[in-house]
């Protein structure tokens, strides 16, 4: 089998946040002609067949921005952001998004699957928008309509911290995915206008009483974007078997998180972990979930990836270890691109 045959949607990255924090004078002509710092850039996912995926808007930690990047600070004597400079950094994310396609013909925001299929026939990169933490729509209603007119498609209204959404996730190894409340009277609302204007809802980052609000609230498939077997990695944030079930029964979609702290049943934050650890997940999810629901959800450019695996350039390594294990060419080309692609089909039409 040829890997190279083989197209990749996935479900999740941090490149655009990556070019907010790079300190290259033009991050985007980076991205787009040259190697940028990290796993993603154009050239490397057009030499590992690597299609599409969501790429995340997403505010970072305060604490991570003032200790790495600390340019990026609207006032060096602030201890967080304020709601207006959170919405800023947002659709400064945005503009990026949007700066890539104006200044390349080989990417575009897509808003739909017949979009991704055609950058995948015009062999462009498909960008799905995608928002990590939806704080910066907390405040302003208004503003999910400006996103949305953008491109967004994509969200998970949670990330680790509290929000007027929800209680958020964090919690340290090892730990279950109760780690709180769940989804706020407000958090609910914003749930119910997203599967209205039939955006993905990517509980990914929801702790486990978010995950069942959800579960009663939305009509449509579950997804989590980036998330593995909580029975092997006991990380709060990966799923339980019952998580796996409800996923499946709503005919959802579970992207592998190639984040090794996700993945080892340490949960260890140790590079030098062999990438068949994926596999394990996979295969373990396969069994609960069926082969129609699982997928890649990488986090490339926001997590500490396999030094076997290195960058998008690997993801042919994961093709062969499949290979390996006696999947077909049917179900490799299922879990690489298109269960992604029915998922997006049964919520997006």
């Amino acid at each position: 089998m040829n890997h190279e045959l083989i197209p990749i949607f996935d479900g999740h990255n941090d490149a655009l946040t990556r070019l907010w924090l790079s300190e290259d004078a033009d991050p985007v002509h980076a991205f787009i002609h040259q190697r940028l710092a990290g796993h993603l850039d154009l050239k490397r996912c057009q030499k590992a067949g690597f299609v599409g995926g969501m790429f995340a808007i997403f505010l970072p930690p305060f604490s991570y921005v003032k200790q790495h990047h600390p340019n990026k600070l609207f006032d060096q004597n602030a201890t967080d952001f304020t709601q207006q400079q959170i919405e800023q950094i947002c659709l400064e994310q945005l503009d990026l998004a949007q700066t890539l396609v104006q200044r390349s013909e080989n990417i575009k925001i897509c808003t739909s699957v017949a979009d991704i299929q055609r950058c995948h026939v015009q062999q462009k990169l498909a960008i799905v928008l995608h928002m990590e933490g939806a704080e910066a729509l907390q405040h302003n209603p208004d503003l999910l309509e400006v996103f949305y007119q953008a491109g967004l498609r994509s969200i998970g209204p949670l990330w680790n911290r509290q929000s007027r959404f929800g209680h958020g996730l964090n919690a340290k190894f090892p730990h279950s995915p109760d780690t709180g409340a769940g989804l706020t009277v407000e958090g609910k609302a914003f749930l119910k206008r997203c599967a209205n204007k039939k955006i993905v809802v990517d509980v990914s980052h929801m702790n486990e009483r978010a995950f069942w609000d959800s579960i009663d609230i939305l009509q449509q498939p579950i997804v989590a974007t980036h998330s593995n077997a909580h029975a092997l990695c006991p990380q709060a944030r990966n799923l339980t078997d019952a998580q796996l079930k409800a996923i499946r029964d709503s005919k959802g979609m579970v992207g592998i998180n190639f984040d090794v702290a996700f993945l080892r049943a340490d949960g260890q934050r140790n590079a030098d972990t062999p990438i068949d650890v994926i596999l394990d997940h996979l295969d373990y999810m396969m069994d609960r979930l069926g082969e129609e629901y699982i997928g890649f959800g990488s986090d490339f450019d926001g997590a500490l990836i396999s030094t076997e695996l290195e960058d998008v350039t690997g993801l042919h390594k994961l093709i062969e270890r499949m290979q390996q294990r006696d999947y077909s060419l049917k179900l490799i080309e299922k879990i690489c691109q298109r269960n992604w692609l029915d998922a997006l089909n049964r919520i997006w039409l």
